[in-house]
This record gives C-alpha cells, structure tokens and sequence, in this order.
C-alpha cells in the first residue's frame, strides 16, 4: 500500500533546505511501502476514536496501546471502532508513554511494516500530517523523522516565552547528549521511524516514560541513524497534563548527563581514537591543570600576602586558551560527525 504526497506539502527544513528529494529509495522504485501508527492510549477516551477516524489509506495497520488505563480505553475501542486497521494491544500495568510507544514498535516490526508512525491519543497531533511526516522515510533521505513545532516564524511568536526558553535549553542538552546539533524541539513526539533504524535498537534499554523521545535520539546516534526535523504547527486542545516540571527536570538533568557520557565515551574511546579524541583529552587535562594550579597560587598569595608575578599568571592563563581552544575544535568536529547517510540506503 504506496500513499500519495499531500498536493502542496512541504518539506523544507533544517535539514532538507539543501538536499534533493531524488532519495536512494525514489518512490517509482519503491515497491510496497507498508506504514503503520502507534497510539499510546492512557485517559484518552474522549479523542481517540476522533484520531482514529482522521487516519488516511496511507496507513495500512494502526495499534492503540492501552497501557493499563483506568478509562479501559482499549475495551471502548474494540466496542465502538469499526476500522478493520486497528489492532487492540494491552499492557497489565502502566509503562508510560515510552513503554506503550515500543509495544507497538515490535508488533509493528513483526507484522513487517515498513515504518512506524507515533501519533497521540489526545487530539494534538493531526493525522493528515502523516504523508508529509513520512516522506523523507519514504524516499530513502531519512530514518527518522520529527516534527518541529518552531520552525514557523507566525506560530513561533504566538507562543510564550516560557516555552520558547525551555525549548531551547532542552534542545541544547539533547544536541549535547545525542549529537543531532540540527534537530530542534527534541521533546516532539510526532515521529516516524523506519524499521532500517528500529530493528537496530535496543528497545529495552530506551527509557519508558517522558524521557521517552529524548532518549531514543540518543539511541538512534548509536546506531548512526540519520534524523531529519520536519516543520509542523502546533495543535493544543483541552486535554490536560500529568506532566510536572520540578518533579521531571531532575530525571531529565541526570538522563542527559549519562547519555552525553556514554555518547563521549562511544564514539571517540571505544569505536574510534581520532586527533577529535585528543583534543578533548589535552582540553580538559590543560583546563583542569589551569583551574587548579591557578587557585592553589591566588590562595597561598594572598594568605603570605605576596604579589603574583607576571609569570605566575601567564602560566596559569595559557593553559586555559589553549584548553579551551581545544574544546571549541573538537566541538566542531563533533558538529560535523552528524550522519549523512541513512541506514535504509546502507542495509538494502
């Protein structure tokens, strides 16, 4: 079941300004590309069966994953959904959205889809967005795709700058930690995923709550897939939110911490020792060394009351610009070690 680009849509982003849409995988050559959605469904009753219907022909399965709501969203479903697409998936206690998003994942792998769609339950997201989300999969330029909410100056000035400044320190971390420094609004969950990417993930270790979409980027880093944002607008109905800052943002600190960690650790240690991997080393070594001998000296003076000489300072200074003139080159070296290439156009 081949879907048809929506008249008109539109795929210039940050990262598909520039490329041509002449993909690996061009859409004559395509054969049978089998799409299906990912519904986590948790106190969603009042707006699931309107996503449900709102789904086009593009779409050739469709799962709602009832992760032990106490609305019993997936018994409403079956009762009420006449769509011979949908497939009732069920969870004995509540995994979150990240825990409900991969149970759909795996069926969706062993059913054989092509691609995986995760679409709220709640209304926000609009389904008729799904041909343009998947299309960057579909002609072979990504392996996953995200929508980015920010990318449209109009909607962009109608938000509130809370929410601008969070998005930015977010995306900050998460290029920091992932090591997508293209990508913007890091925490949307309107994705798409191609099975290249998804079968190479370690589903299991992929944290199961809102961590969720943070988290698989890092994952996807791993396994070199390519990610392209994909500008969207905003959609916000009546629903409400569990989700509570101060008790998340310390999960989220930690998270990106480990992440940023093992990515270092991955990528410039273990699968590869490059002129980027010392320039990291000797920065920090120099950093550190300047730090430390820089305050020992400043406090044994002051304590002797003994004036710093000249060269007391220089020799604590220079291994400070050197250190981090170092830092700022294997920060640009690690920019440019994004993927180019996707995985579907290496593995078929």
């Amino acid at each position: 079941m081949r879907e048809k680009p929506a008249a008109g849509s539109d795929l210039a982003g940050p990262r598909l300004a520039s490329d041509s849409l002449e993909g690996p995988r061009a859409e004559s050559e395509a054969g049978r590309f089998r799409v299906a959605v990912v519904i986590p469904s948790y106190k969603v009753t009042r707006h699931v069966l309107g996503v449900i219907g709102r789904i086009g022909p593009e779409v050739e399965k469709i799962y709602v994953v009832d992760d032990c709501c106490p609305e019993h969203t997936g018994d409403m479903v079956e009762a009420q959904c006449g769509d011979s697409r949908v497939r009732v998936l069920r969870h004995p206690q509540n995994l979150g959205v990240g825990g409900a998003v991969k149970t759909g994942y795996t069926q969706a792998l062993q059913d054989g889809m092509d691609v995986v769609v995760k679409v709220d339950g709640d209304g926000q997201m609009a389904p008729e967005f799904i041909p343009t989300l998947i299309k960057p999969l579909r002609l072979g330029l990504a392996d996953y795709a995200k929508g980015n909410r920010f990318y449209n100056l109009e909607d962009v000035r109608s938000m509130p700058a809370a929410r601008l400044f969070g998005n930015a320190v977010l995306s900050f971390m998460t290029k920091l930690s992932a090591g997508y420094w293209r990508i913007f609004d890091p925490t949307n969950g309107y994705t798409a995923i191609h099975r290249s990417a998804l079968s190479l993930l370690p589903l299991d270790k992929v944290a199961d709550r809102y961590f969720f979409e943070t988290d698989l980027l890092f994952r996807l880093a791993t396994v070199r897939a390519l990610v392209l944002d994909v500008p969207m607008t905003a959609t916000y109905g009546d629903e409400t939110s569990g989700l509570k800052i101060s008790r998340i943002l310390p999960r989220f600190l930690f998270g990106h911490f480990v992440n940023f960690s093992k990515r270092i650790v991955y990528n410039y240690f273990l699968r590869d020792f490059s002129v980027a991997s010392l320039e990291l080393v000797l920065g920090l070594v120099l950093l550190i060394f300047s730090g430390v001998f820089g305050t020992w000296t400043w406090i044994t003076n002051v304590e002797s009351r003994v004036a710093t000489t000249a060269g007391t300072v220089m020799l604590a200074a220079l291994p400070a610009i050197l250190g981090a003139q170092l830092l700022l080159s294997f920060l640009a070296a690690d920019i440019t070690s994004e993927p180019t290439t996707p995985l579907q156009a290496l593995r078929e």
